[in-house]
């Protein structure tokens, strides 16, 4: 499909799930397409949580919001960028969705968490590149800033999302490594933020709450016993919400 195509069917879309976002600049889109790394790992981490008929949070109303705004905020990504690798990355992104939100609309199953895990991390590590290329399109080293706040709100969720499949009993050998390997890029990206030119003051206090909310995580994985899955879902929002206004704060200083 040719970009317009693309486009258009974004926009056929766009009438089905609601208005979509209009992107002004490259900070914003690197700020926009950051946050759908974060969805994908929410969207795992609603799943979990509706699986477990645990409501704390309304996950099944969350999780429907979510895959609105993944939805919304693809389309409009798309019809900002006019670069053409960046184009093929989105639309990638997009035949990666498709299915997944198709599963995302039946009863959560613990048989095939595990599955859904493996395929939302696929949709992460394909917005990825779609965030990083726009980044590299700012040419500046402010996008790459941006680009690591914004991926803090991703690893926030994926911490969350991981723990509550290990309290829902599905055990996958591979996820302790992924936990271990998330936290560790969660702590040293926040120094690397707290010593960066572009943390003023008030981004600096944000910071430091991430950083308190993340000592619980550092806490709950070093024990041997459960947490209950509604301190993980407020506390791994706690951080979303310090790092989402954060990562604003850097976009707003390119206007």
């Amino acid at each position: 499909m040719s970009r317009s195509g693309t486009i258009v069917a974004g926009i056929l879309a766009a009438s089905i799930w609601g208005h979509s976002l209009e992107i002004k600049n490259l900070s914003q889109a690197v700020d926009v397409a950051g946050k759908q790394r974060m969805y994908t790992q929410r969207m795992l981490k609603d799943y979990a949580m509706i699986g477990m008929k645990n409501t704390f949070g309304n996950p099944t109303e969350d999780l429907h919001t979510i895959m609105r705004n993944f939805e919304d905020h693809l389309i409009s990504l798309m019809a900002f960028n006019q670069e053409k690798a960046t184009a093929d990355s989105l639309q990638k992104v997009m035949n990666l969705w498709r299915p997944i939100k198709k599963e995302l609309a039946s009863p959560p199953s613990k048989a095939q968490a595990a599955s859904m895990q493996e395929k939302l991390e696929a949709l992460l590590k394909q917005a990825n590149e779609a965030v990083g290329l726009f980044a590299k399109q700012t040419g500046k080293v402010s996008g790459e800033i941006i680009n690591i706040s914004g991926r803090q709100r991703m690893l926030s969720q994926r911490m969350a999302s991981l723990y509550m499949l290990k309290v829902w009993g599905v055990n996958d050998p591979k996820f302790k490594k992924k936990m271990d390997d998330a936290m560790t890029l969660f702590s040293t990206s926040l120094d690397k933020l707290m010593a960066a030119k572009m943390s003023t003051p008030e981004i600096q206090s944000l910071l430091k709450q991430a950083k308190n909310s993340f000592l619980f995580f550092q806490i709950m994985n070093r024990s041997s016993s459960k947490f209950i899955p509604s301190l993980i879902y407020k506390k791994s929002n706690d951080i979303l919400k310090s790092m989402d206004t954060a990562t604003g704060l850097y976009a707003a200083q390119e206007h």
